[in-house]
């Protein structure tokens, strides 16, 4: 017998409430759009332009950035979302606790060691910040697209068959705004 349509989309809708929690008081660059807006798009870009439909890369998605930017930690993740979501964001978040530069490298080493599914949901993150760049002051751009570039390149290596295409998808549009900034 099938999953109910409950079960089937339960977890999904409880990580966009989750993550609408986790982020709730944030805003985005533009000091006006709500923080969780990006999540929502992240997830939006996985599904609608990239094509996944496998809920744990949608649920990932909606929690990428709850570790690295609120005070939920891996332990309430596991709790609510199960070993692999938790892990998977993880994979996704910076050790704040490192300077910027070391932060930074043990960032790109650890998603280039990352699962395919991973990949995917950091590619949609970029898709989304490269969306955005456009909300940033002029003179930080540079500097942001420059570190996106980076997280690109590093997702390149050893790229699944899974995530070529928004791979290609991403790399045209990084090279769509570099000719505008």
């Amino acid at each position: 017998m099938a999953e109910s349509l409950e079960t089937t989309y339960r977890r999904l809708l409880e990580a966009a409430a989750f993550a609408a929690r986790a982020h709730r008081g944030q805003v985005r660059k533009d000091k006006e759009t709500p923080y969780v807006s990006h999540v929502f798009r992240v997830c939006l870009v996985a599904r609608d332009i990239f094509g996944f439909s496998d809920q744990r890369i949608l649920i990932t998605a909606l929690l990428h950035d709850t570790v690295e930017d609120t005070t939920t930690d891996f332990d309430d993740l596991e709790e609510k979302f199960g070993k692999e979501i938790a892990e998977w964001v993880a994979f996704l978040s910076k050790d704040k606790r490192l300077q910027e530069e070391e932060r930074e490298q043990a960032y790109i080493a650890n998603l280039a060691t990352a699962p395919w599914q991973v990949k995917a949901c950091k590619l949609a993150d970029i898709f989304d910040n490269l969306m955005d760049l456009s909300q940033l002051p002029l003179e930080k751009q540079p500097h942001t697209l420059n570190r996106l570039e980076g997280y690109v390149n590093a997702l390149r290596g050893n790229a699944a068959e899974e995530i070529r295409r928004p791979l290609a998808l991403v790399s045209q549009l990084l090279q769509e705004i570099k000719m505008k900034v």
